[in-house]
């Protein structure tokens, strides 16, 4: 009786009779008790005589009987229990709550088009996890089951599949293409966007990986950032992602727009400068905050340069013009050093100061050193 005490966990009735019936019927069915609702226990007529064989029947059932309403009982509230007035077999406390909790066809028909409504209206939230979203879906799948609604897995995975947020869409036609979906399972498919959504958070991981090894590659570089906001690689900030335009790119070589140097069709092998993801915008490029749109206020960040080159006098906060030097370019040419100061890059609202820039006014682009 311990062992069966601990093992057996009692559905509790919270109002959702349909639910509640369904999880109750296996439970009795599972302790074989199921025939004390269908068929009930009928106590013989007082001055009945009885065969010993019949008086031990009698008692099995009424043994039988006090199982379910005990059973029964610890599933209601007092609320519940205070309602049913007549408690003297199991089947009769059964049938009261159909008849009260059960509700008519018309009730039911209400309902369904209720739960039916919501089933529709569902899509992925923005940042819900697959699973989470599976379990919402799944939840108002099974009610409509429970409601006689045809809900055949194949409508579910064509739900789910209908509803994703967008980053899963090149997922969803790849699954599209190369499985059945009419009999694609519902597990199937979790399991399936749940591996991809594993991928997408390592993904994620790596990126802010590198977004930190950017930020330390600048402090070594000797650029200090002053203000509210701290500079996050690829744009991120209170202004979220800027988009980068290679229009306005002017080429080392030929001194074209619209393209790198490593992309120029008369690209001098010798050339020692750093190849540009166009994907990594901020990484490689500054816009000043000064409402100049052209190259002159523009930085590019070179593996390949020794030193950081200005090429807009006005972006200096301090300059000393008694330095006089050459420096050698990438194609072997000389330029000459006008002088050396520091300057100020505001990006995203946060200020850098960089020391040690030389002034090179005939150089087409400014340069901060990747050394």
């Amino acid at each position: 009786m311990s062992e069966d005490k601990t093992l057996t966990k009692i559905p509790q009735f919270d109002g959702h009779y349909d639910h509640w019936s369904e999880m109750m019927e296996n439970l009795l069915k599972a302790k074989g008790l199921w025939g004390v609702i269908e068929r009930g226990h009928v106590e013989p007529l007082e001055g009945t005589l009885l065969t010993d064989n019949q008086q031990a029947l009698v008692e099995e059932s009424r043994v039988r009987d006090h199982q379910v309403k005990h059973y029964l009982f610890q599933a209601l509230d007092r609320t519940v229990f205070e309602q049913i007035l007549d408690r003297s077999t199991a089947k009769i406390i059964w049938n009261s709550l159909k008849k009260k909790y059960g509700g008519n066809e018309k009730v039911k028909r209400a309902l369904r088009n209720s739960l039916r409504r919501e089933f529709e209206v569902m899509e992925q939230k923005k940042g819900e996890t697959i699973d989470d979203y599976f379990e919402r879906v799944t939840t108002v799948s099974n009610k409509l089951r429970s409601n006689n609604e045809d809900m055949p897995e194949n409508k579910i995975v064509e739900k789910i599949l209908r509803t994703l947020s967008k980053k899963f869409t090149y997922i969803v036609v790849s699954i599209e293409e190369s499985t059945n979906i009419e009999e694609m399972t519902v597990d199937e498919l979790q399991s399936s966007l749940h591996l991809h959504e594993q991928k997408f958070k390592r993904f994620k991981e790596e990126k802010d990986d590198q977004v930190l090894k950017v930020e330390d590659r600048f402090n070594r570089l000797g650029i200090r950032g002053r203000g509210r906001e701290t500079f996050r690689g690829r744009g991120r900030g209170r202004r979220g992602r800027q988009t980068f335009n290679k229009a306005t790119v002017e080429c080392y070589k030929c001194h074209q727009l619209g393209h790198f140097q490593y992309e120029c069709p008369n690209w001098d092998k010798e050339a020692n400068y750093a190849m540009i993801d166009e994907d990594d915008d901020l990484l490689l490029m500054a816009q000043i905050d000064s409402g100049n749109s052209s190259t002159g206020n523009v930085w590019f960040l070179d593996s390949g340069y020794s030193n950081h080159v200005c090429n807009n006098e006005e972006l200096f906060t301090s300059l000393d013009k008694t330095f006089q030097h050459s420096v050698k370019l990438g194609n072997n040419s000389r330029i000459n050093i006008a002088g050396k100061g520091a300057v100020k890059i505001t990006l995203n609202g946060t200020s850098y100061a960089v020391g040690n820039v030389y002034y090179v006014p005939d150089l087409k682009n400014n340069l901060l050193s990747g050394k």
